[in-house]
C-alpha cells in the first residue's frame, strides 16, 4: 500500500492587513499632526475672503483688536516698541513670517501703520489673516 505524502503548503504574506496598519497609522499621524499647531494670536473677528488659507506654524502674530490696541502672540505691546520685538524674532529665526490679524471694524490706517512698522523692522514675508468666504453653489 502506497501513503501519498501530503504536500505542504508555503507560507503566504497577507497584504490587506498590512495595508490597513499602515493606514491606520498615517491617519493617526495626521491627526496628531494638526493637534500641535499652536495659534499664537489673539481672538479677533476676521474679515472674509475667497484666498484665505491656515498660517504656518513657524510666523509671529500681531493682532490689532477692535480698540486699536496691538498685541504681539499674545501679549500687549506698544506701538513704539513693535519694531524692538520684531528685530528680536527676527534675529532668532530669519526667515519668520509675520501674520496680521486686524479685526473687521478697525481703520486701515492702522493696519498699515502695523504693516509700516514690521517693513521698518526688516521682515520679509508679511501676511493678513482673513477667514474663508463661505461658497455658494
Amino acid at each position: 500500500m502506497r501513503i501519498q505524502r501530503r504536500s505542504s503548503k508555503k507560507a503566504r504574506i497577507e497584504i490587506i492587513p498590512m495595508i490597513d496598519t499602515i493606514f491606520f497609522l498615517l491617519v493617526f499621524f495626521m491627526i496628531s499632526t494638526l493637534s500641535m499647531a499652536q495659534y499664537r494670536g489673539m481672538p479677533v473677528n476676521l474679515p472674509k475672503a475667497a484666498s484665505g488659507r491656515q498660517a504656518p506654524a513657524e510666523s509671529a502674530a500681531i493682532t490689532i483688536d477692535q480698540q486699536a490696541q496691538i498685541f504681539l502672540d499674545k501679549q500687549p505691546v506698544e506701538k513704539s516698541m513693535l519694531g524692538d520685538l520684531l528685530r528680536e524674532k527676527l534675529a532668532q529665526n530669519a526667515d519668520l513670517l509675520v501674520v496680521i490679524n486686524a479685526d473687521d471694524g478697525v481703520e486701515h490706517g492702522r493696519v498699515v501703520e502695523v504693516m509700516d512698522i514690521a517693513r521698518s523692522a526688516n521682515v520679509a514675508k508679511m501676511a493678513i489673516a482673513v477667514k474663508p468666504k463661505e461658497l455658494k453653489r
